[in-house]
């Protein structure tokens, strides 16, 4: 199992990255860095590619709407060269919230749109004459002159790789369905191990009835906040505000995924009074509304025993990387518990 790590977006980066020098030798594999409505995740991953030597990056997500599919290959292609082939395209269709209200695009088609990217993006890296052959992504040209661009192009400098890793970022059931299709990797958010087979089992197992078996298996990351001692429970409080702000708020009634995500597993109650909270402007009430049990299913945090049968779990249900954020006071706490939790999963 991969040990990876999200940086967060709401400030000290600089100092983030700092530090990651040290967590790389204390057995970091992948660093995350996310896209949501802040600085661009590119110029950071860029900036941690210069600074680090051996640690993957991955953008966590970079959105489908926000660029077109060939600088979404550009993009990747430039940031696995500077890397030295280290780099992951993470994609993600994200939601209305953000799509619409904060890029000003139409949320429309993110199933059909998202293979067309991950098509379009693989032909870039093999470096092929590009022809745009999709429905969302093709010039029609007037009567006689067929469709597509007049003079296909490919791509002028030569990728490290020409298969560049693609994770996916995806909740509902034919988005998952696709992922398991034709991705490298899969993200979903909220991840309960004691539920993922119930909530996406039959999706992932008809996307990889059509899977290519030279994509390899599905890597499958999992998110967890991380903290291990006899007096750190109360740090699952801390996920409270972050849980509220994507069940009740992203999204209008009946177009918030991760509310849905919420009642697939079992809360409908509970989503639906957090929503209607969090829409009301009532947060903090919003927040008292999370379920306990899912703070603590999608956490590794608590004494040292409970922390290794969560990550057991976690493995067991399908994970192949964890992606955690370690909770602590300092960089040497957040130091050892990358070296704890590397130590656990080699035990595994």
């Amino acid at each position: 199992m991969r040990i990876g790590m999200a940086l967060n977006y709401a400030g000290g980066f600089k100092e983030t990255v700092d530090e990651l020098a040290e967590y790389e030798k204390a057995g970091l594999d992948i660093v995350y860095v996310a896209e949501a409505y802040s600085f661009d995740a590119v110029s950071q991953l860029g900036y941690i590619a210069a600074k680090t030597e051996r640690l993957e990056i991955a953008s966590g997500i970079l959105q489908i709407y926000s660029r077109t599919p060939t600088l979404l290959a550009m993009t990747a292609a430039g940031l696995d060269y500077v890397s030295g082939g280290r780099f992951t395209l993470g994609i993600g269709a994200s939601g209305p919230q953000v799509i619409e209200g904060f890029h000003g695009v139409p949320y429309t088609a993110p199933l059909a749109r998202t293979r067309e990217i991950i098509d379009i993006c693989r032909k870039v890296w093999r470096r092929e004459r590009l022809q745009h052959e999709g429905t969302h992504y093709n010039i029609p040209l007037p009567a006689g002159q067929g469709t597509g661009l007049g003079k296909p192009l490919k791509l002028i400098n030569h990728p490290v790789r020409p298969d560049i890793p693609v994770l996916v970022a995806a909740i509902g059931p034919k988005n998952v369905e696709l992922t398991a299709e034709i991705a490298n990797g899969w993200e979903p958010i909220f991840y309960l191990p004691e539920k993922a087979g119930e909530v996406w089992g039959e999706a992932l197992a008809a996307g990889k009835s059509r899977r290519d078996p030279a994509l390899g298996e599905l890597d499958v990351v999992g998110q967890a906040a991380l903290a291990i001692g006899d007096d750190v429970t109360d740090y699952l409080e801390f996920g409270r505000p972050m849980a509220a702000l994507y069940i009740g708020g992203m999204g209008a009634k009946g177009k918030n995924f991760y509310n849905n995500l919420c009642r697939r597993y079992g809360w409908e109650k509970e989503a639906e009074e957090i929503q209607d909270l969090y829409l009301a402007g009532k947060k903090d009430e919003a927040a008292a509304k999370v379920p306990y049990e899912l703070l603590e299913k999608m956490s590794l945090i608590g004494p040292e025993g409970h922390v290794r049968e969560r990550l057991a779990a976690m493995k067991e249900s399908g994970v192949t990387t964890l992606n955690i954020t370690p909770v602590a006071g300092d960089h040497k706490g957040r130091l050892a518990l990358i070296e704890k939790v590397k130590e656990m999963a080699a035990d595994l």
